[in-house]
């Protein structure tokens, strides 16, 4: 088993530990969209629906934090596959899904790192990094690919990646304890399994 695979595993199987919740509500996929022309970083909109807001005086467990905290780095690990690829893209419809994934994330990564702070004192420096987890051999084999393959690859690399997001969120939605950590996890469970369909992988 990959070692980004046993990490995933040993991460859902601590959201799991926490206790027992109800599933996941059910809503249709939500498919990114792309950013606007001012870009969503800098602004601090709202481009995934909602992710950038002010965290309810809700207390968060150490599930929420093991939760975001993760998410953190692996949203990171997204926006730099993505940066290594789309300047070399041919697909122009790959190339619009990669920049509204980066846009969405790139919000609900400035929320997430606004959250973590207000679950506690030394919560913000939990955040997961995932170097070294091994998908650093992903990230080779974009910097690597040849122009022909580059599409491809990133298709395969990229689906890996978000189908992983889709399982730890998948987690939390039921044992979450801050609802609206929760409904981030609902969100980042949907959007990513839109997205490993749409890169024509098997969510």
């Amino acid at each position: 088993m990959p070692r980004r695979t046993r990490l995933v595993s040993l991460v859902a199987a601590l959201l799991l530990t926490g206790g027992c919740g109800g599933s996941p509500t059910s809503s249709p996929p939500v498919v990114p969209q792309p950013a606007p022309a001012a870009g969503p970083a800098s602004s601090g909109g709202a481009a995934s629906g909602g992710a950038v807001a002010a965290l309810a005086p809700d207390a968060m467990s150490g599930i929420d934090v093991v939760f975001l905290s993760t998410m953190v780095g692996h949203s990171e690990r997204t926006l730099q596959i993505v940066a290594l690829a789309r300047d070399r893209l041919r697909d122009d419809t790959l190339r619009t899904l990669a920049a509204a994934i980066e846009a969405t994330e790139a919000d609900e990564l400035t929320a997430m790192r606004g959250w973590l702070p207000t679950a506690g004192p030394g919560a913000s420096a939990a955040v997961h990094r995932h170097d070294g987890h091994g998908d650093d051999a992903a990230l080779d084999r974009l910097r690597t690919a040849t122009a022909a393959d580059v599409d491809r690859v990133l298709r395969d690399v990229l689906a890996d990646h978000q189908r992983a997001a889709a399982d730890l969120a998948r987690a939390q939605v039921g044992v979450g304890r801050n609802e609206q950590v929760r409904d981030l996890a609902r969100r980042i469970e949907q959007s990513r399994t839109a997205e490993v369909e749409l890169l024509g992988g098997t969510p």
